[in-house]
Order: structure tokens, then C-alpha cells, then sequence
């Protein structure tokens, strides 16, 4: 099967470099793209600074992939991943024992994987995440909330394996006066959307993390699902 691949930067990246780049993002060190022209787009520009959607193929016919958005994972797998990778605000008794019990009861092997599909958490999605691990929102909330704004989900090449298969096809230039501001329309709409419909509308039955952690819930339990 060969896909292709997008990945936003301020450069043209004709062969990414296994074992470069930022330990801290959402699923360590890695090789971060998206499916999505206009999203790598997004991720490539700054304020006052064009850049460029670089154009990949890849062959996954071989390569083992952890798509953390199927039926076999919740939310919470993608939450323990990210515990592990990036800095959370642990204010809180209650946020410092979510974060111990995530990362206790939803671990992935996914270092082991040759590329990983999951969400990608922007500064609005990361702070939905501290929301619930801070007991502010229920388990529901934070899976609707993970799909405001039509953030898509990344792809994100993770083994030297998958580096090797990676072919550049070109590139597109991305003007920083359009697509910085769909940027930012984006991270609003989302934040807008989530204090609307999401952050304060309680459900009678919601989940929260103090029930979880109450009832010791498993990733296997149905109501997780």
C-alpha cells in the first residue's frame, strides 16, 4: 500500500533524518506528517513566515503501523502516550494520581511500531487533555472535544525502516498571509466550540477521571468505548 504524505516546516525536507529533530512532541522523536495538504500547510507557516508543504509517498506494505484511532484503542491509550512525551501542568493530588494511573493501565508499546496514526495535540487539544486529567471534563467530553475544529489526525514515521521508504515527490509553498490565519481561525473555532457545546454541558452519566480511578476501570471496559 502507498500513501502519501504531507509535512508542514519553514524548510524543504527532501530526506528526513532518522533520530533528528524534538524528543518532546506528541509521540517522541519522530518523523510528523498528515494526509491532509492544507493541514501540513497549516503546520508549516508562522506569523510573518511562509513555508512549505513537503510531498511524500511511502510504501507501508511491510511496515508495522499503530493506528491509535481504531476500534482496538480509547482515548486514553493516546493520552497515556502523551503523558510520557510531553510536559502536563500536574496542579493537583488528583491530576498527579490520573497521570500515574494512565500511565499504569493504558500503556502502548509504541516504540516498537514503524509508524503511529493518532491525534495531533495543538495547543487547544492539549489543553482539552489537562482539562480531564484536572477532573474538569468527563471522558465524553474529551473524546468530542478531540474532534472540534477538524484537526485530522497525523502520521508520524517513528523507525529507520519507515525513514528508508519514505520518497520525495516535491513541494508547495505555503503563504504565511493565508494559511496562518486559517491556522489560528482553526485553534479558535475549536476553543469556541469547546466552551460552547463541550466544557460546560454535563451529561447525567458522564465519566469522569475520579470514577475511573475510583472503579480502577481497564482499557477493556465497554463503557470506555
Amino acid at each position: 500500500m502507498t500513501k502519501k504524505i504531507y509535512h508542514g516546516s519553514k524548510d524543504i525536507i527532501k530526506k528526513p533524518v532518522f533520530g533528528y529533530g524534538k524528543i518532546y512532541n506528541d509521540y517522541g522523536l519522530g518523523f510528523y506528517c498528515t494526509d491532509r495538504l492544507e493541514m501540513a500547510k497549516e503546520w508549516g507557516v508562522d506569523i510573518g513566515c511562509d513555508g512549505y508543504a513537503n510531498c511524500y509517498t511511502i510504501d507501508c506494505g511491510d511496515l508495522t503501523i499503530l493506528n491509535l484511532n481504531s476500534d482496538k484503542y480509547c482515548i486514553l491509550h493516546w493520552l497515556a502516550i502523551l503523558l510520557e512525551n510531553r510536559e502536563f501542568d500536574i496542579p493537583s493530588g488528583l491530576a498527579l494520581e490520573a497521570k500515574e494511573y494512565i500511565l499504569s493501565r493504558f500503556a502502548v508499546d509504541y516504540k516498537s511500531y514503524d509508524i503511529i496514526i493518532g491525534y495531533r495535540a495543538d495547543d487547544s487539544y492539549f489543553s482539552f487533555a489537562q482539562d480531564f486529567i484536572n477532573g474538569t471534563i468527563s471522558y465524553r467530553q474529551l473524546n468530542n472535544a478531540m474532534h472540534l475544529g477538524k484537526l485530522g489526525q497525523q502520521f508520524v514515521l517513528k523507525s529507520k525502516k519507515a525513514f528508508d521508504k519514505i520518497i520525495f515527490e516535491g513541494y508547495e509553498i505555503a503563504d504565511s498571509k493565508e494559511w496562518y490565519l486559517k491556522k489560528m481561525q482553526r485553534d479558535k473555532s475549536a476553543r469556541r466550540e469547546y466552551f460552547s457545546a463541550e466544557r460546560n454541558k454535563r451529561q447525567r452519566g458522564d465519566i469522569y477521571i475520579t470514577q475511573i480511578l475510583d472503579e480502577e476501570m481497564m482499557a477493556n471496559d465497554k463503557r470506555l468505548r
